[in-house]
Order: C-alpha cells, then sequence, then structure tokens
C-alpha cells in the first residue's frame, strides 16, 4: 500500500500487473479498480469536481445540492460502503447530522482502513488483498453499544462510463424474485442498460446465488463480484442515465449501481426495521451488543 493522490483527494493504494485499487482516505470509497490491459477503470468517477467530506459546508458548497445527501455526494466516488444505514435518513435524523447511505461514506479512514462512525457508535474495518485479477475484501463492523440492533450493510458498487455503455453493458445474475422500488413483482429479462437518452429505475432482486457479473463485450471487459448469500440475499439495480437535472447531477451523470447487501431497497430506517422478512429472506444485519460482524467478498477484473 502507498499514499497517494487521486483526482485531488488523498488515498490509498495497492497494484500488481493486473490491477490498481485506489480507495480514498476520507469516505473509504472504492474509486478505482484500474484493468491495466485496457486501461479502463470500470467504477463511476462522477462528472462533477469532489472534495473532502471534511471540507464540506452547505454554505460554501451549494453546488452539491441540499442536505442531507449533498455531504455524501461532495467527496463520493464509484464503490460506496453504506453501513448502519441504507437510504434517506429520517428529517430527525437528518437534523441530528446523519446523511444518506449513513456516516461509512463521509468518515475518515486511516492507512489501514480502520474507522469510526460516532453517530452510529459503530468502529468499522476493511482488509484489501490483490490476488492476480481479483481484489479480496474483509469488512467488520463493531458494535460500540450495550444493546442489540439491527443495521444496514450494502455494498453500494456503481459503475460509470466508459464501461457503462448504452444499449451495450449487461448484467449477469441468477435471480430468483424481483420487485420495483413500488414493491410491484415483474419478471427482469432485459438486462441490457438503457438505449434511451434519459431514463432512471430501481429494482430489488432475491438472488439463488451471492454473485453478479457486469459485461461490456464491445471493451471486452468483465467485472464479477461474489460472497456468502446468507450474507448478502439482495441486489439492487440501479440506473441514472441523465434523468436528474438538479445539483450536483445536472442531467449530465451515467451510472449504473450493482448494489448487493443485507437489505432490498434503499429506505428510511424505521421502514428497514418494520418490514421485518421479504419472500422469507432477512432485511437486515443483526448486531448483538458489544460485538462484531466479519464479512468477506471478492470482485475479479477481466
Amino acid at each position: 500500500m502507498r499514499h497517494t493522490l487521486y483526482r485531488g483527494r488523498r488515498a490509498y493504494q495497492w497494484e500488481n500487473d493486473k490491477l490498481r485499487v485506489t480507495v480514498l482516505a476520507e469516505g473509504g470509497h472504492i474509486a478505482e479498480l484500474l484493468h491495466k490491459a485496457s486501461g479502463v477503470n470500470p467504477l463511476w468517477t462522477p462528472p462533477w469536481p469532489t472534495i473532502e467530506p471534511s471540507a464540506y459546508s452547505p454554505l460554501a458548497h451549494p453546488e452539491y445540492g441540499a442536505a442531507p445527501e449533498a455531504k455524501l455526494l461532495s467527496g463520493i466516488m464509484g464503490h460506496n460502503w453504506c453501513v448502519d444505514h441504507f437510504g434517506p435518513p429520517s428529517p430527525e435524523e437528518a437534523a441530528a447530522g446523519y446523511t444518506v447511505h449513513g456516516e461509512a461514506s463521509i468518515v475518515a479512514y486511516d492507512e489501514n482502513l480502520n474507522a469510526y462512525l460516532p453517530l452510529s457508535q459503530l468502529k468499522v474495518k476493511r482488509e484489501l488483498c490483490l490476488d492476480a485479477d481479483r481484489l479480496h475484501i474483509r469488512e467488520r463492523v463493531e458494535n460500540l453499544l450495550p444493546l442489540d440492533r439491527q443495521i444496514a450493510w450494502q455494498e453500494h458498487v456503481t459503475l460509470g462510463p466508459p464501461f457503462v455503455a448504452r444499449g451495450v453493458t449487461r448484467i449477469e445474475a441468477p435471480v430468483l424474485r424481483s420487485a420495483r422500488l413500488n414493491e410491484e413483482e415483474f419478471e427482469w429479462r432485459d438486462r441490457v442498460y438503457s438505449k434511451a437518452r434519459i431514463s432512471s429505475d430501481y429494482h430489488t432482486h432475491l438472488l439463488r446465488k451471492g454473485e453478479v457479473t457486469v459485461v461490456n463485450d464491445v471493451i471486452g471487459l468483465s467485472v464479477g463480484y461474489g460472497w456468502n448469500l446468507q450474507d448478502f440475499p439482495w441486489l439492487g439495480v440501479w440506473e441514472e442515465n441523465c434523468e436528474r437535472e438538479f445539483a450536483p447531477w445536472n442531467g449530465k451523470t451515467m451510472t449504473w449501481g450493482i448494489e448487493f447487501g443485507a437489505s432490498p431497497y434503499p429506505e428510511p430506517r424505521f421502514r428497514r426495521v418494520t418490514r421485518g422478512m421479504m419472500w422469507a429472506a432477512p432485511t437486515g444485519v443483526w448486531l448483538p451488543a458489544l460485538s462484531s460482524r466479519t464479512i468477506d467478498y471478492s470482485v475479479r477484473v477481466w
């Protein structure tokens, strides 16, 4: 690992002859999975300049939009780790300082990828290990409170151009059941990114196996994630294709999110906790008092 600057941001970097991996020091985002043979980073880089989340101020930085998502969007890039929360905070949580998708995506990480979430009262840690064209990731979340709790734990992997291309890039996943954000069930057949100039969507999928692969045959590049299905039964697919006109999106953003994790939807905490089981699958991670949970997964880029 070495310290570096990535697009003006403090970062940590690992590499071998196949891949270069870059993690932002603030927010802990995996910003780069550079496939050296093609020169392509399949992860999303926002079309707006990002800053360190600690430097964000609502008055000084109106270009990132309105709270509670503005602080997240000021520093977001690539793979965003959503811990304790996945989705928007309640008005009361927002007033207390919570941002969209929780604190893990805005706090500082040391060079060992340890971080403290003061509002959530959690400690988090990531360990990375490069093996040829595969990156192994181990994540640990420790509950500092003397009470049992249910938390969200979602790997918000966001892919972007040139890897994401209209009518070209496709998703391969072993899907059991599917539903849209309004909970209407459907059969997911068209798994290719939209050909439309403007579109948006979110749908969730209960999986048969913990894996998803995204392919761009024109570039000749594939990205595949694998994990234990008991840890992460859900795959959310988010499409933002130049539909959001407000700041900082400004109608210029193409993304494809493959959001695998413990929850089916990005939703307020109360809705997640009271949802209970969905299709006989859990919708959150149970974290007992003063205990920790470790989850392993990997990504291959080839």
